[in-house]
């Protein structure tokens, strides 16, 4: 019986292995399937990444064929842009080096026709002296005069003959010289005039606040006068409250000091509370904003002309000019459009076009300060100048613009022209009528004062004179002589923008009638 037992243990045992094994089998079966699935799947998915890759960096080198190729062409086209313009520039400096080249010749021809004048001048003082060894002798011969009688006809005779010749030698020389210098200095003046437009007159010399009523005029007086005196103390300007309605006119030489109290008066009109203490709180607020107005001027002139590392006081001092006036015409846009000229001008001669710039904007400077100090405007812009550290040829130049010294430089001549087109542009600058027509009238004047002289005629709004001459009592050599005696007489005595053109005509008429 155990027996038995002991075999059908054994016997299940053996089953139950059997069995065992044989779903270990199949597990391991399965398993192994879908590993081989699992392991098939990821060999596909590997390769689907390897073709998506494959076709990434194809599309990669595609595009960076692409980028290659536009970086090319754009380097080939900024190579081609930039051999143009060396081209470009290669052909001006050709230009300028071929008009360089004319000017010498032109300078050696002048030097020659000067030689010859010399010589010609030479030979005939010689033929005069010559001339005059005879005519003495003969006189002494034929007249029966004093030597000394007939040495003084003699010599008035030989004096008027060399003077008429030199006269009409000096007149021809000088003539063509004119006529050379003006076609050029024309050519070069409307190049610079075409290349910039200025802005007309705009600003008045006299500074008016306008009120919401007259009521406000009693309010500005204040008790007593109390609060107008605290206003003309605190800015010190004057006030002019007569009978004109709705108005306040402000008094003050100062144009700096004028603007600060035209703003007081208007925020204080504007605010309504007009007392002592709220005066000097708005003046002090107002000088403030004027004075900041007044540096961005200066910054913004320089920043306008690319002028770089000028003194800060110089800085200010061209920002004050938005506040003066010269006939009409405001100083700061003057100097502006004056520095602008002589650049454009410098270029055209080849001259230094920054340092012409920064001479043009400085000429005037003294008139920032020409109501505090003595002096022209001319020598104390040139000591500021130099003051504040500029260059030598800058202080010479503002100092020569007027003629105060002579001119040393092309500079100077750059600098005078520009400011002289500055000033006679088309409305750059205006005049109160009475003293325009007196103007033309004194310059009638003094040409209709010389002998010989019918008429005169002042045209062009002054900057032209037409003197109308006595044919039988002065020459064509006197008439020369003539224009340019009236034209110092004109500089010497009276005051005028700009230049006057003084042209004499003479005229001879023969009238005879056939009956």
């Amino acid at each position: 019986m155990y027996l038995t037992v002991i075999v059908t243990l054994v016997a299940g045992i053996l089953i139950g292995a059997a069995l065992c094994y044989m779903a270990l089998t199949l597990v391991f079966k399965n398993r192994t399937e879908k590993w081989h699935r699992e392991a098939e799947e990821s060999r596909v998915k590997a390769e689907e990444i390897l073709r998506q890759a494959e076709l990434r960096r194809q599309e990669i080198l595609l595009e960076g064929r692409k980028e290659t190729e536009r970086q090319k062409n754009d380097l080939l086209r900024e190579f081609k842009e930039r051999e143009k313009r060396l081209n470009k520039k290669e052909e001006q400096l050709d230009a300028r080096e071929e008009m360089l080249l004319n000017r010498e010749r032109e300078s050696k021809n002048i030097e020659k026709r000067q030689l010859e004048t010399e010589k010609y001048l030479e030979t005939k003082m010689r033929e005069v002296e010559t001339m005059r060894e005879n005519i003495k002798t003969e006189l002494e011969r034929v007249a029966g005069m004093t030597q000394e009688e007939a040495m003084n006809s003699l010599i008035q005779k030989i004096e008027d003959e060399a003077k008429h010749k030199a006269a009409k030698k000096v007149k021809a020389i000088e003539d063509a010289a004119i006529e050379e210098s003006e076609r050029k200095s024309k050519e070069i003046i409307a190049t610079a005039i075409q290349r910039y437009a200025g802005e007309y007159v705009s600003q008045a010399t006299v500074t008016t606040v306008a009120l919401p009523s007259d009521e406000m005029k009693g309010r500005i007086i204040g008790r007593e006068g109390r609060n107008i005196r605290a206003i003309e103390s605190v800015t010190g300007s004057d006030l002019v409250i007569d009978d004109t309605p709705e108005a306040v006119v402000i008094s003050d030489f100062n144009p700096v000091r004028r603007e600060i109290t035209r703003i007081t008066l208007e925020r204080l009109i504007a605010d309504g509370r007009i007392h002592p203490g709220r005066i000097e709180e708005v003046f002090n607020a107002a000088t403030k904003e004027v004075w900041k107005v007044i540096k961005e001027a200066g910054e913004q002139a320089l920043f306008d002309l690319g002028i770089h590392k000028m003194h800060p006081e110089l800085v200010l001092l061209v920002g004050r000019l938005k506040y003066r006036t010269s006939y009409g015409q405001n100083m700061w846009k003057h100097s502006v459009e004056t520095g602008f000229f002589a650049g454009m001008i410098a270029a055209e001669m080849g001259y230094n076009i920054k340092m012409a710039r920064r001479a043009g904007l400085l000429h005037d400077i003294g008139k920032a300060v020409d109501h505090e100090q003595e002096g022209s405007h001319a020598v104390l812009g040139a000591r500021l100048a130099e003051k504040y550290g500029e260059a030598k040829k800058i202080v010479t130049a503002i100092e020569a613009h007027h003629n105060e010294i002579k001119p040393e430089s092309v500079l100077d001549l750059i600098i005078m022209a520009a400011d002289a087109i500055s000033g006679a542009r088309p409305g750059a600058r205006r005049e109160m009528t009475d003293t325009y027509i007196q103007r033309l009238t004194d310059l009638e004047n003094i040409a209709t004062a010389f002998p010989g002289v019918d008429k005169a005629f002042a045209i062009q709004a002054g900057r032209e004179l037409r003197v109308m001459v006595d044919a039988s009592k002065v020459r064509d050599e006197d008439a020369y002589i003539m224009a340019n005696d009236i034209s110092k007489k004109i500089e010497s005595e009276l005051t005028y923008p700009g230049q006057i053109k003084v042209v004499v005509i003479r005229e001879t008429r023969v009238v005879a009638m056939a009956q």
